[in-house]
């Protein structure tokens, strides 16, 4: 798909994702239940996103790909979970689209009088913010940055005029007599749908430009300023419109808005709502639509779901979308979002387990560009918090996604299973536990493609010399004979040479200065006879050989060549420097699985490629 979001497009394309009913509506049933503690509460909301979307943020760098969380479940958990839970992100990210077409078309509808329906509406709005997405997703995403750019002109408006204008005696009590702390926590489950938008974003990352630096740039930039925008739009509120009126409020902003500066006011903050409105539907059925694409593209839904047009945009999943959308408006509005919520709060908790395998499973090319912090306690805490979460909000919430989940269950083993052949991290860290092979190399094989893809590489002559590398392990307790011996027979094949004279000059080069680079790395180079010869061989010695006092070579990067191929020479010594001082190095080359993993270390270096 075409690479044309960069970091302002997602940041706004994720914070226009978040600002919704969630603050122009909600503030008004959070004050209810413990006063003006809710201002933690929503803090409190803000950063347990940022926890979960850390996890989010590190799977997205490793793998960005259509589909966001479907996809990294399914490369990590399997195909089982990954349809799952894919069905289930698509039905909440279009229901909460669903809802701020509600939202929009209710505004209308009061505005018109009562005179225009909701439907009247819906359907228009609706195939609009379609044809925007099939035209392509940087039209879409520059729309989202108008808006967003709007809406924090006059939210940031709204905070200017009000804060010179707040009581002090309006935020005592601080909290209602009888709620505790818990209640503050159980008010942040109440209010974590304010965030659920964030992780749509992740759908998109096929199409960001640089998604090793915009990808982490833009969700926690987006998470920040959204937590912070909040927490300012609260106090102000709080602090101007009485408690009372604020507690049986719908519209708290606007009508704190009303307040300060009469309908002018008023009018400002509901042209700020409709922009919310505008700004989350259309992310959402851009977002949305990338869940079947990608679950048509592994065979668990049929192929033609990710049919895409000469733009490189899902036709049929956008269409397909829509039409969800508009279905869902003809149901219980309010306990679908409820259900929604609690699928959200779930992909974060299946994304923080996803890190957790791949990591254990120790994929050479798992290379996420940003890693949680902490880990794994981070993420383990933000699975315990979530799941709390979801506890609090009840079996009501979850009883519509338990039917989605079913229907799931039935479609990959009905339809999925039979056509989806999927290796996944789930079966090497079984194969660690247990020592039986369960896996090949096709997830190590997809993983290359996206990391290659991810970083845009166009290899060199180094590269294309080292594809037709060979790479061998020694076996355990090598000698330096050994070593030789190995490396002069294939040689010999290879170059034309004899094995005799091969040994000659290896022995003859390591006597004029040692080729121990490094205590971990050793590069023996010869010239040969010849000409129009290179060649580089990869050899692992698991155990180490020892050359010299203190060091035990495991990593041994063999090149030899004629004399006219001098430039190359010194090419591949410059670039194996440079990447045997990448911090991870030596981890990759021991857990690598086998010879061809191996390659991929060096295919797939951070260098400088001439």
């Amino acid at each position: 798909m075409k690479k044309g979001l960069g970091f302002v497009d997602v940041f706004c394309i994720a914070s226009g994702a978040m600002i919704s009913s969630g603050i122009f509506v909600l503030p008004g049933l959070a004050y209810m239940q413990i006063g003006p503690a809710m201002i933690i509460s929503y803090f409190i909301a803000g950063m347990l996103a940022l926890i979960g979307v850390l996890s989010v943020i590190e799977l997205a760098t490793a793998m960005p790909k259509a589909g966001g969380d479907y996809y990294f479940l399914t490369r990590s958990l399997g195909p089982l979970v990954g349809t799952v839970s894919g069905l289930l992100s698509w039905f909440a990210l279009s229901l909460k689209t669903a809802f701020a077409v509600f939202g929009l078309s209710e505004v209308i509808y009061l505005l018109s009088n009562e005179r225009i329906p909701l439907f009247a509406t819906a359907v228009p709005v609706t195939v609009l913010f379609a044809v925007l997405n099939i035209k392509g997703t940087e039209a879409a995403a520059k729309f989202e940055v108008v808006l967003v750019a709007l809406l924090f002109l006059l939210l940031g408006g709204y905070f200017a005029v009000g804060a010179p204008n707040l009581h002090a005696s309006h935020f005592q009590p601080f909290m209602f007599e009888g709620p505790g702390f818990k209640s503050i926590l159980s008010t942040a489950g109440f209010v974590f749908v304010s965030f659920g938008g964030l992780l749509k974003t992740a759908t998109i990352a096929e199409e960001v430009r640089n998604p090793r630096r915009n990808i982490p740039a833009g969700f926690i930039a987006a998470t920040v300023a959204i937590t912070l925008l909040y927490v300012l739009l609260l106090v102000v509120t709080v602090g101007v419109l009485p408690g009372d009126q604020l507690g049986s409020s719908f519209t708290p902003i606007a009508d704190t808005a009303r307040l300060l500066v009469g309908d002018w006011g008023f009018g400002a903050i509901t042209l700020a709502a409709v922009l919310a409105f505008i700004t989350t539907a259309n992310a959402g059925i851009m977002a949305a639509s990338r869940y079947p694409l990608a679950l048509g593209r592994d065979r668990l839904l049929p192929p033609f779901m990710a049919k895409v047009n000469k733009s490189g945009e899902p036709i049929v999943a956008i269409l397909l979308t829509a039409v969800v959308i508009l279905a869902s408006l003809l149901l219980d509005i309010e306990k679908l979002v409820k259900a929604a919520s609690a699928v959200i709060i779930s992909s974060y908790i299946l994304s923080a387990a996803a890190v957790l395998v791949m990591r254990k499973s120790k994929l050479t090319n798992y290379r996420p560009t940003f890693r949680v912090p902490l880990s794994p306690w981070l993420p383990l805490f933000g699975i315990i918090c979530f799941s709390l979460l979801i506890i609090d909000m009840g079996l009501a919430a979850l009883e519509i996604s338990l039917g989605i989940a079913a229907l799931g269950l039935l479609i990959y083993l009905l339809y999925g299973r039979k056509r989806a052949n999927m290796e996944y991290a789930l079966l090497h860290v079984i194969e660690g536990l247990t020592n039986k092979n369960l896996t090949a190399d096709s997830l190590e094989k997809e993983l290359y493609d996206v990391l290659h893809e991810r970083d845009e590489l166009v290899h060199d002559a180094f590269d294309e010399v080292l594809k037709t590398a060979k790479a061998i392990d020694l076996e355990p307790a090598a000698t330096q004979k050994e070593l030789l011996d190995a490396v002069c027979q294939s040689l010999e094949v290879e170059l034309a040479n004899s094995a005799e004279d091969i040994r000659a000059r290896f022995i003859e080069r390591e006597e004029q200065g040692s080729c121990v680079l490094t205590p971990f790395v050793a590069i023996p180079h010869i010239i040969v006879d010849g000409e129009g010869l290179f060649k580089i061989m990869l050899v692992r010695s698991r155990e180490g050989i020892e050359f010299e006092a203190d060091t035990s070579v495991k990593a041994f990067f063999v090149i030899t060549g004629s004399r006219d191929m001098r430039h190359l020479h010194l090419k591949a010594l410059a670039a194996i420097a440079h990447i045997v001082q990448h911090p991870e190095f030596e981890k990759r080359w021991a857990t690598a699985k086998n010879e061809e993993q191996l390659k991929d270390i060096l295919l797939l270096s951070e260098r400088i490629r001439m």
